[in-house]
């Protein structure tokens, strides 16, 4: 395990001293009155990733997103002038859920030309135009045009399907600002062979976050995903980041390149020395262009043992790059103070042989192993959070993104409740 300099501040967390190096409440995690005002100042507010565009390839295709931390559910879908529109999954009679299936709260996903409400058949077309009322001689002084859909904000950013409930929202590119400017460029539209799985968390949707925010566990927590002698290493040496940069509301970490491909074969476990891949995917890198050279955002500190970058968009939407070709992403969306539905998807080059393929469901269930090891920790975090025995904890330089998280999402409640105050 290598050892990396730190900044000429002499550490990262002091190169921002808005952050400050004292413990950081945790407070935020537990008080459901606070849990309620992240809901309407970050959650109402903010643009939220819902998808990417290959979910919806084709005129008439459409997904739904349930969106309970925001009271709503939403349909996304591509217009026949192939514009991708969001709107509240609601029908404009007596507003029954219009798309869904056998479960009102299950997320379903299709195509079609028109979406028919299943209470009384009002019709809308794909633009969200109300275009046929049952025995609509019956209504009153009824104007089709003024009751259409209602639409939510959405943009596109490197085919990332962005919503923002705020009709008066600044626009997503300026939202994301150099953070994401600096990934422009990789070729995401290449990786569309897709590996999803979601569960619902017993933890507040912040502790999750600081989880991957961090490798200052990894050692410890994931240690049996190795063979012993490598474990005993990693847990000998600790760990270390090559790189921290905040972004505010946004920011991200840069870290070493582990075992893509290892030196030493021996270090991993046979199957991976078989299929060529493991925790940070397939070894062989794909046959693509926009990977040599990556975007400048990518690996900033130029570092010849770069392996992973992390980046955590604000508020819930988290984006990693790997070295040998491929991405994720993290989504964690809050049920309540206490609980979140988190998501993974994997992304890769479509495969060209068995042995690709399995090379890559070798790494999706890699990660679930691990993400079921931090899900389980995290629920034991929430169970004594909430005893509120303690409420302060000490973060240490690795843990900057931590204590970046929960300021930012601090500075957002109190001006919401200080809004509300006046």
């Amino acid at each position: 395990m290598p050892h990396f300099a730190k900044p000429a501040a002499g550490s990262w967390t002091e190169q921002y001293p808005e952050l400050g190096t004292g413990p950081v409440d945790y407070t935020d995690s537990v008080d459901p009155a606070y849990y309620e005002a992240e809901r309407a100042a970050i959650f109402k507010r903010t643009w939220l990733n819902v998808g990417r565009v290959e979910l919806v390839p084709r005129t008439g295709s459409f997904f739904t997103k349930e969106l309970a931390v925001a009271d709503t559910s939403l349909i996304i879908v591509r217009g026949r002038d192939k514009e991708i529109r969001a709107f509240h999954n609601l029908c404009r009679h007596r507003g029954n859920k219009l798309a869904w299936n056998d479960f009102p709260g299950e997320e379903v996903k299709g195509t079609c030309r028109q979406f028919t409400c299943k209470y009384h058949g009002w019709r809308y077309n794909l633009n969200g135009e109300l275009t046929f009322v049952q025995q609509e001689e019956e209504f009153f002084d009824l104007d089709k045009s003024e009751y259409g859909l209602k639409q939510v904000r959405c943009e596109i950013w490197e085919g990332f399907v962005f919503v923002n409930l705020d009709p008066d929202a600044r626009p997503l590119a300026e939202y994301l600002g150099e953070m994401a400017k600096g990934l422009e460029g990789y070729p995401f539209h290449e990786m569309t062979e897709v590996y999803t799985y979601k569960a619902e968390i017993g933890a507040n949707w912040k502790l999750f976050i600081d989880a991957f925010a961090e490798f200052y566990h990894a050692p410890v927590l994931h240690q049996k995903q190795a063979v012993k002698d490598e474990a005993d290493k990693l847990l000998g040496y600790g760990f270390e980041a090559l790189h921290y940069q905040m972004f505010s509301p946004h920011s991200m970490i840069s870290s070493w390149g582990g075992m893509a491909p290892p030196k030493d074969p021996s270090m991993v476990k046979p199957i991976e020395r078989t299929l060529r891949s493991g925790l940070f995917g397939p070894w062989d890198r794909p046959g693509i262009e926009g990977l040599d050279p990556l975007p400048p955002g990518i690996n900033p500190a130029r570092h010849k043992s770069w392996g992973t970058d992390s980046f955590e968009f604000f508020p819930n939407f988290t984006l990693l790059f790997w070295a040998p070709g491929w991405y994720l992403t993290y989504h964690y969306w809050p049920t309540a103070v206490d609980r979140h539905i988190f998501e993974t998807s994997l992304y890769f080059v479509p495969p060209k042989s068995a042995r690709e393929r399995l090379a890559q469901e070798l790494a999706a269930v890699t990660f679930k192993e691990y993400s079921l090891q931090d899900a389980n920790t995290l629920e034991a975090t929430q169970t004594m959070l909430k005893s509120r025995a303690v409420t302060e904890f000490p973060l240490n330089d690795q843990e900057i993104l931590l204590r970046h998280l929960h300021k930012v999402v601090g500075d957002h409640v109190k001006e919401y409740r200080d809004a509300a105050a006046r």
